[in-house]
């Protein structure tokens, strides 16, 4: 039987990487998905071949710093499906570039997506999630926010701060009946697009001369001798939201080779 049979999952972030792994994985697993991310094109993308592999799937676009998007997300689920099971926040940006070199405009949107948008996505999915049976709610941080990566104060902090608001979050939610869980994965560095938009990866593909030669390089790095790919997230986050995970709650698990170790 599939894990998710039954269950209806929202995924931001959806477009590509690891949110788009985790939301063909979980409809794989049964879960009717709304695949969101602010890239509508992509969202759909990733609702059709869901459709397309047998599993159920609505595309919907969606700003993670807006909190009336969030609303209206939630609100289609709700509408579409009846109620609202799991929400994956995998919606985030990297950015790297010295803290004196910062202008206070790209911390405060480095924030504004990687903190506010879990925040608010995680507020408005635990009222309706609340409000019915409970649920999971899984965040995507970073092994970043527990070990320093010098040039990235910005994308550091704010995967810290996400990692101690689900702590929190899900001690508030654990005293209810049905609970709502709440749980971080950290992943260190895994082979999505994303990093093409990394000045500093231009640079080691300028210097290496491939984007293949840069991942082998990378790979050199972590103990287990290779970097980590979007479906070996998805596996974590596929175990948290379903109910193998029920005694789980407020843990902030590595998926990261070793890295932080």
């Amino acid at each position: 039987m599939q894990k998710l049979t039954g269950k209806i999952a929202l995924v931001s972030g959806s477009a590509s990487g690891i949110g788009k792994a985790a939301a063909c994985l979980l409809a794989r697993e049964g879960a009717r998905v709304l695949a969101t991310d602010s890239d509508a094109a992509g969202a759909a993308q990733t609702s059709r071949e869901i459709t397309a592999s047998g599993g159920l799937a609505q595309p919907y676009r969606l700003d993670v710093t807006s909190e009336s998007d969030w609303e209206k997300a939630v609100a289609a689920t709700l509408d579409t499906w009846g109620h609202l099971d799991i929400l994956v926040e995998s919606a985030g940006i990297s950015f790297a570039r010295p803290v004196t070199e910062t202008t206070l405009e790209e911390w405060r949107r480095v924030m504004a997506v990687n903190l506010d948008g879990v925040f608010l996505g995680a507020k408005h999915a635990a009222r309706a999630m609340r409000a019915d049976r409970g649920g999971s709610i899984v965040i995507v941080s970073s092994a970043s926010g527990v070990k320093a990566a010098p040039g990235a104060s910005a994308y550091c902090a704010s995967k810290a701060a996400v990692q101690l608001f689900a702590k929190t979050m899900a001690l508030e939610m654990s005293k209810d009946a049905p609970c709502v869980r709440v749980n971080t994965v950290l992943p260190a560095a895994v082979q999505t697009p994303l990093w093409r938009q990394m000045e500093f990866f231009q640079d080691l593909l300028r210097q290496h001369g491939s984007e293949e030669a840069v991942w082998r390089e990378w790979a050199k790095t972590s103990p287990l001798g290779r970097v980590a790919q979007p479906q070996d997230v998805a596996q974590l986050i596929l175990f948290l939201a379903s109910d193998d995970a029920s005694y789980i709650t407020a843990a902030a698990i590595p998926v990261d080779g070793g890295y932080t170790a």
